[in-house]
């Protein structure tokens, strides 16, 4: 390993969450394993937690290196083996399918922000790894005819350029039909929405801290405005939505995790959706769009803002390395 320059910020950044991440994945992984019965999604699972383990030994060694210490994460006090399944097989497959779409955008984003030569071969071959699960979920998903494809388009459509501004707005309320870019950014975050609000269904049900389980209803409503808003402009269009997971969710009320993951599991989804509505509005040129995208932003900050805050209270949250207080060193 490549010691000659220290890590930049940029590279704990994205090494610290990784482990994070990686820990509540292994907690998650050995939940489903002791759980489930679909002998493809066990596979898949024993996959999934190869790899965690695999990525968690990597940083390691790059925290050690530098004398830095490794955030505590999540660990076996954070999962509770004994406890019955609390969503379906199938729920499952279409997590970790959803899950490795946000490990390549992690991924991807600390391999651009990564300098040292050793740190981008890690995330390189991270984002590989993904890429290999990827394919192993969709595979299956297919397989077993419940992957859920986008809105089709007609593709005898010929190229042209728009003439009037009525193509971003039309002061009268009629708006030309959604573009290619915009139903599908809307099909893409709706879909990591409806898996967001079945995990919180599951949560809810097993939670016993009042705080927390505020949370989560609060999380709940904001998950089904932005879900009922934009399902809305579909069905203007006659596109069709994809399908909600509620029936997916047991009627264990057993916690298979701690409330701190749970918390943390819902806390890093909000954060994650901020960043898909940014994409979808920068991206789309109505205005309608724009708007809904921009108010359901506001409605997950809201959110995200409650989070952190909960976290602090209950001591959960883990401090990132600071930079030297000069002030204090003076």
């Amino acid at each position: 390993m490549n010691n000659k320059q220290r890590l930049t910020s940029s590279e704990i950044t994205g090494l610290w969450t990784q482990y994070i991440q990686n820990t509540m994945s292994t907690c998650i992984s050995k939940h489903v394993l002791a759980t489930a019965k679909d002998p493809e999604i066990l596979s898949l699972f024993k996959f999934t937690l190869n790899l965690s383990h695999k990525h968690l030994e990597m940083v390691k060694d790059f925290f050690k290196s530098e004398n830095i210490d490794l955030p505590n994460g999540f660990t076996e006090n954070d999962v509770h083996l004994n406890a019955p399944a609390l969503f379906t097989d199938n729920f499952w497959l279409i997590y970790i399918h959803d899950m490795t779409l946000h490990g390549l955008s992690g991924y991807t984003l600390s391999f651009s922000n990564s300098a040292r030569k050793d740190v981008r071969n890690h995330f390189y071959q991270c984002n590989i790894d993904t890429m290999d699960l990827y394919n192993k979920s969709i595979e299956v998903l297919l397989d077993k005819g419940i992957y859920q494809r986008s809105p089709y388009f007609s593709t005898k459509q010929t190229g042209k350029s728009p003439t009037q501004l009525t193509y971003i707005m039309d002061s009268f309320g009629d708006k030309r039909p959604l573009n290619t870019m915009e139903a599908g950014n809307i099909y893409f975050n709706l879909k990591k929405s409806i898996v967001t609000k079945t995990l919180l269904n599951g949560f809810k049900q097993v939670i016993q801290d009042k705080e927390i389980l505020k949370f989560m209803e609060q999380c709940s409503q904001t998950i089904h405005k932005n879900i009922s808003i934009f399902t809305s402009l579909f069905e203007k269009e006659n596109l069709h939505s994809p399908n909600l997971l509620d029936g997916e969710t047991t009627n264990s009320v057993v916690a298979p995790f701690s409330e701190r993951l749970m918390t943390f599991h819902i806390g890093f989804l909000f954060h994650l959706a901020a960043t898909y509505y940014t994409t979808a509005m920068i991206t789309s040129m109505r205005i309608d769009i724009l708007g809904h995208c921009d108010a359901a932003i506001l409605r997950d900050l809201k959110t995200i803002s409650l989070f952190g805050k909960l976290m602090i209270k209950k001591g959960w949250m883990e401090q990132l390395p600071e930079a030297d207080d000069r002030t204090e060193l003076a």
